[in-house]
Parts: C-alpha cells; sequence; structure tokens
C-alpha cells in the first residue's frame, strides 16, 4: 500500500467514522477499488489502526465525559455515571462473544468483499429508514436496552453494517431519547477498540508480516486522527439534528454501486 492510499483511507475512515454510513463499507469499497494487495490479515490491521485512530479523536472530542465517567466509576454505584459506564460494559458483551469465537470469520470478510458490502450497506439503509419513523423517544437506556445495542453493535462487525447507524438507530427504536443514543453510540465503541488493539498487540507475529508497511499505518493513523477530531465535532450535529432518511439513501445509492462494481469490474 502506497503512502497516498493510505493517507486516502485515513481521510475517509475520519469522515465516515461518524456517519451512519458504515467507515469499514467504505474503507473496504476504496481499497477494492485501488486494487491494493494486503491479505485479509493485514487488511484487517488497518482497519484497527484507523478504528483506533477514530476512537482518540473521540476520546479528545468526548473528553469531559469520560473524565466524568471514570471519577463516576470511583465514587460507586450512587451517581449516574457509574451506571452509564456499567451499561456500556454490557453492551460489550455481544461483541466480545463474537470476536472471541469468530477471529477467522471476520478475518475473512475484510478482503475485497465488495458483494458483501453492497448487501451490508443496503441493510443499513433499510435499518436507517425504519428508525428514522420511530418518532418516540422518552424512554432512559436500560441494561436490557444496552445489551441489545450491544447486539447491534456485533452485527455491524460486518463491513458495510454502519456501528454508528446501527446502534444509533437501534437505540431510537427502543425509544431512547436522541442525544442519550447518540453519546452512548460514540462512547460505547472505545473499550472494543482498545481491547482489539492490545489482542493484536499480543498476537504481532501473527499480524506484523514482513510486508506490513509500518509507515503506511502511522500515516494512515495520523490522517484518521487530525480528520475524525473535525469530522467528530461536526457530524455529531448532523446526527442528532439531520434526518436519518438522507443517510438511507446514501447507503442504498453507495451499496447498489459496489453490487454493480462487483459484477462489471
Amino acid at each position: 500500500m502506497s503512502i497516498w492510499e493510505s493517507i486516502l483511507l485515513g481521510i475517509v475512515q475520519g469522515l465516515t467514522e461518524f456517519l451512519p454510513i458504515s467507515s469499514s463499507g467504505h474503507l473496504e469499497i476504496v481499497k477494492f477499488i485501488t486494487q491494493n494487495n494486503l491479505t485479509a490479515k493485514e487488511s484487517l490491521l488497518f482497519t484497527i489502526v484507523l478504528h483506533a485512530a477514530t476512537s482518540l479523536s473521540i476520546l479528545f472530542v468526548f473528553k469531559k465525559e469520560v473524565t466524568q465517567i471514570f471519577k463516576g466509576l470511583f465514587k460507586g454505584p450512587n451517581n449516574s455515571e457509574f451506571w452509564f459506564a456499567v451499561k456500556i460494559g454490557i453492551s460489550m458483551i455481544p461483541a466480545l462473544i463474537v470476536g472471541l469465537f469468530f477471529e477467522d470469520f471476520i478475518s475473512s470478510l475484510f478482503e475485497g468483499n465488495l458483494l458483501l458490502v453492497g448487501i451490508c450497506l443496503l441493510v443499513t439503509a433499510v435499518l436507517l429508514f425504519f428508525a428514522d419513523k420511530e418518532r418516540a423517544q422518552k424512554t432512559s437506556l436500560t441494561f436490557i436496552k444496552s445489551l441489545y445495542i450491544g447486539i447491534s453493535q456485533a452485527i455491524a462487525i460486518l463491513p458495510g453494517v454502519s456501528r454508528s447507524g446501527a446502534t444509533i438507530s437501534t437505540a431510537l427504536l427502543l425509544g431512547i431519547k436522541k442525544e442519550e443514543a447518540t453519546r452512548f453510540s460514540f462512547l460505547m465503541v472505545v473499550p472494543l477498540i482498545v481491547g482489539s488493539i492490545a489482542k493484536e498487540l499480543l498476537d504481532a507475529e501473527a499480524i506484523l508480516t514482513q510486508s506490513t508497511n509500518i509507515s503506511a499505518l502511522l500515516i494512515g493513523f495520523v490522517a484518521a486522527f487530525l480528520v475524525g477530531i473535525i469530522a467528530c465535532r461536526w457530524m455529531i450535529v448532523l446526527v442528532r439534528k439531520s434526518n436519518l432518511y438522507y443517510f438511507s439513501i446514501y447507503c442504498i445509492v453507495v451499496g447498489g454501486f459496489s453490487i454493480l462494481y462487483y459484477f462489471l469490474f
């Protein structure tokens, strides 16, 4: 992978992580069109590195909220931030199970599988469409609802299923207030990314092959982080105020394009 390709992928990740349009799906589309020669493991590694960069962007933008959560953990169960952290922990369970028991299957998905990306983008479009029709947003986040949102996050491991789109849509369909749904969606992914990075570091020999371009990884990371800081602030407002219907249309267009490109080229 060239330096310019890594910058392009970093920019794509930074821009698409915070909109409900699937960052992993867009990364696979760009990698397919540019015909890079990454193996499945290297592709997964690069995706994890870019997600780590945008997770760092989330921590930067939400530093006040993250600080409050950590303070709440030390204060014990007599404050809302403590229970918010517990709900984040509950939401991680489905993705942890999928990651631990289906690692090889997940790796195989990150290998220029443009047809799968297109289909999953159409699934995301349908989910966003129905979430957009849900107007009742009066309930608060509960433990069982946290688990349901976590299941959506686990499904969003599939490239093309938007993580933020799946989690925010699920929260809205469950009647959770939009602001709380958005906050929970962005913060719940951070522990999983940290865990994924730790796991890959422990398994470094299986991931970092001689063909791995460390410079490309670092440059992609920096590009995703810087763009992510700007995009996070802008796109959080956009997700809260805009109509999910437009994102649904976008996913239909891009998903349809991906499927056509797969069969025609």
